[in-house]
């Protein structure tokens, strides 16, 4: 049962003002003292690092796509524990979900899974009366998503608030905050969103302070808070890494070409089964996993890391810009998502540590790779020499590729076995010639039908962004893997 207090950040349309007002909230409510749990409905990756400089929380995301609806209410109960408050910044416009999958995925469906009370961002920039009609269209599109508050941001003057005001009077819908036009929380934007906290740290720690600042001075908090309070609550266990590993069946033993047999991770060194034991051999001979962090690669999802220490790893981030060898011990690795594109010169020059990760891969250790992680793997980028794992070349386009996919895995891997059947997401403004191996990742079932991604040897790369809570036999079956190689 989880009864935390609790708001879902919505706004009619992209670029209303939700990052501004949810990461405002965080911080504002953090001064005072609160524990905030930070959250973002769907795949974002860069909203969630402002979030975290904000409540000094590791921000998390809600995605009832990648997920699927039953793990929503789990999932928040884990990070919100212990919490006085959560704030959920939510995606796109409030009824905007995964393409052709009615409400599945948007903000509304969330605030419903979490039975929390919506705070609606409008901006009121270009309009007066005509708010009253927006907002009682949003708030009773759907009875069973309670809008219990307006913010009004990029109001003009006095004057304007006035008669956004009156006009909102007679919606019945409550106005609990008032935000001016303020430059100085303006975050820079590129092509794929807004810059990473990573790639801009000092600057992102004053933007989300003058937000705090913004929000404490134009927001109702008192009233924001008794509305949190009023959210229903949560009849769910919290999500917890090492339970979901013990209850889920084990990985399927690995074909002969991925190496030797595996054994079974419900028996301990004794031979007994028991999910304890299971545990305490892994306690005892922990393998080493590096996971590439830094600027270049900043996408990544907590539940990953949590995943693969419950599996029996020790994970040791390191930085591709900086660091000339993987760490000590490195027995796996796992390259995310990121910006490589934009550090295409200095991955280049970092000589030392590209042929150390095209030495890892040779010998066989799993290696797994997500969108910038296969671009980091090729044989080059933009012209730039890369790890040269993969026979591929990639390079920056100018067609944004973004969606929900559904795929199912083609070839054995040290993920997945083939037909194991997972949902994910793709972002990237870069091609990859060829966009698959001879043993291909994924085949792609929706929107279109392709192969796309590499398997071979210990390696699976792929630009779909998946999310291992979902299949969190995938984690215990790579640090397997990480045991054998």
């Amino acid at each position: 049962m989880s009864s935390v207090p609790r708001l879902v950040i919505a706004a009619p349309s992209s670029g209303s003002g939700k990052t501004t007002v949810a990461t405002g909230l965080m911080a504002a409510f953090a001064a005072r003292g609160l524990a905030v749990s930070p959250h973002k409905v769907g795949p974002d990756y860069i909203d969630p690092g402002y979030h975290a400089l904000a409540t000094g929380r590791v921000g998390r995301n809600l995605d009832a796509y990648l997920c699927g609806p039953e793990l929503i209410g789990p999932l928040f109960a884990h990070a919100a524990r212990g919490c006085e408050l959560a704030v959920v910044e939510g995606v796109m416009g409030m009824y905007d979900g995964a393409a052709g999958e009615g409400e599945l995925a948007s903000t509304a469906h969330v605030a419903k899974l979490l039975r929390a009370p919506v705070v609606l961002v409008v901006d009121a920039s270009s309009q007066s009366r005509s708010v009253a009609a927006l907002v009682h269209g949003f708030a009773s599109w759907d009875p069973e998503v309670r809008v219990g508050g307006v913010i009004l941001n990029k109001v003009a003057s006095d004057r304007h608030e006035a008669l956004l005001r009156e006009a909102l009077d007679a919606a019945g819908v409550p106005v609990l905050g008032v935000l001016r036009r303020a430059p100085q929380v303006d975050t820079p934007s590129r092509h794929l969103g807004l810059v990473p906290v990573a790639e801009r740290r000092a600057a992102a720690v004053d933007a989300v302070a003058a937000m705090g600042a913004q929000v404490s001075a134009g927001c109702d908090l008192e009233g924001l808070m008794a509305l949190a309070r009023s959210a229903g609550a949560l009849s769910c266990a919290a999500w917890d890494a090492a339970e979901v590993l013990a209850s889920s069946p084990p990985p399927p033993l690995p074909v002969p070409s991925l190496g030797a047999a595996l054994p079974d991770p419900r028996f301990g060194p004794g031979g007994a089964s028991s999910s304890n034991a299971g545990r305490a051999e892994g306690a005892q001979s922990r393998s080493q996993v590096a996971v590439a962090g830094g600027p270049a690669f900043t996408f990544s999802y907590a539940e990953h890391t949590e995943l693969l220490t419950a599996a029996g790893a020790e994970v040791v981030v390191f930085d591709p810009l900086r660091d000339e060898q993987l760490p000590d011990g490195t027995r796996g690795l796992v390259i995310g998502g990121g910006f490589p594109e934009v550090y295409a010169a200095e991955l280049s020059a970092n000589e030392p540590l590209r042929k150390a990760v095209s030495a890892l891969a040779e010998s066989g250790a799993p290696v797994a790779a997500e969108c910038a992680g296969l671009l980091y793997l090729c044989r080059e980028l933009d012209g730039r020499p890369m790890c040269g794992v993969l026979d591929a070349s990639a390079r920056m386009s100018e067609r944004l590729t973004l969606g929900y996919r559904n795929a199912v895995a083609l070839s054995d891997s040290v993920l997945a076995v083939a037909g194991t059947r997972m949902r994910g997401h793709e972002f990237h403004r870069t091609v990859v010639e060829p966009g698959s191996g001879a043993a291909p990742a994924w085949g792609v079932r929706a929107p279109d039908r392709r192969v796309e991604g590499f398997v071979q040897q210990g390696v699976h790369a792929s630009y779909l962004h998946t999310h291992w809570a979902a299949e969190p036999g995938v984690a215990r079956r790579f640090v397997e893997r990480c045991r054998t190689s």
